[in-house]
């Protein structure tokens, strides 16, 4: 696989857990498609809160929501069951293939530990419980949402900082079916 460089022929390649082509689903309506860091992440708690909040709303669009994530499937339905998201079709990448695939790299320490992410991740802690966790997966590992369309990127969000908050409802809505 060459990295980096996304190529709409590794959605064939990308499988859910419950065995669905990545290219299948994008094929019949759009996905968001949202690469997690790791479970222990604040931020990465945050996002799954924030997601499970909207996730009605965004699948009333017409969108679906796919998680990729760093562990494997067992420990990652955990994680989806306690944030409501139990329904929510997953992919485990645990050599973060798919993430360099999509263009996500690995993180600076300015980009996982600086200022203003230590300042958030405190503000996420307090504001919404959100306390760290074991490192589950590759902790420099940044994130990033795709939305997919019969296999081609419509619309992506890619971190530049671990504390990055993606408008998902903003980035689904290039796709909403009326």
């Amino acid at each position: 696989m060459e990295l980096g460089v996304f190529r709409s022929e590794w959605l064939s390649e990308m499988v859910t857990d419950r065995g669905d082509m990545l290219r299948d689903l994008s094929n019949k309506h759009p996905v968001l498609l949202v690469f997690l860091r790791h479970f222990g992440c604040v931020f990465c708690r945050e996002a799954l809160m924030e997601i499970s909040r909207t996730k009605s709303s965004l699948e009333a669009g017409g969108t679906r929501i796919v998680f990729v994530h760093m562990a494997d499937s067992k420990t990652a339905a955990g994680y989806f069951r306690k944030f409501g998201l139990s329904d929510s079709p997953h992919i485990s990448d645990p050599e973060c293939r798919y993430y360099a695939a999509f263009g996500l790299v690995k993180g600076s320490l300015h980009q996982l530990f600086g200022l203003r992410t230590l300042l958030r991740g405190v503000s996420a802690g307090v504001q919404q419980g959100q306390t760290p966790g074991p490192i589950v997966g590759d902790g420099f590992q940044m994130p990033g949402v795709f939305v997919l369309v019969n296999g081609e990127v419509r619309e992506s969000f890619i971190h530049r900082l671990s504390s990055d908050r993606p408008d998902y409802a903003q980035l689904a809505s290039c796709c909403v079916i009326e």
